[in-house]
């Protein structure tokens, strides 16, 4: 399962909130099967996004939706402080440990 992991500064995180709130149903149409928020602990000012997809296109597809509609119009994104910083990540391991140290 890909995943379209964002990061990025915010000014306000209500004002992103919300913001990432009236995007509920493109994110939907565009195939986000969870969509997970977190934010550092000792940064409020920062936020981290998991996107999951069935698909690496329509990751892809939803990547090139934020960076053409939503990332370069600030009425889309009030709260966006510079640019985002986007990947598409899919597991490479699953409830893997670390290895020992010799």
């Amino acid at each position: 399962m890909p995943t379209l992991h964002i990061e990025h500064a915010i000014t306000d995180f209500g004002v992103w909130s919300a913001a990432f709130a009236s995007f509920d149903e493109a994110r939907r149409t565009a195939g986000v099967r969870d969509a997970r928020v977190h934010q550092p602990v000792d940064d409020p000012k920062f936020v981290v996004l998991d996107l999951d997809f069935d698909t690496r296109d329509e990751a892809a597809g939803f990547l090139h939706f934020l960076e053409t509609v939503i990332w370069q119009n600030p009425a889309n994104s009030p709260a966006l402080v510079g640019a985002p910083r986007a990947i598409i990540l899919e597991r490479a391991l699953t409830g893997a440990t670390a290895p020992a140290s010799q």
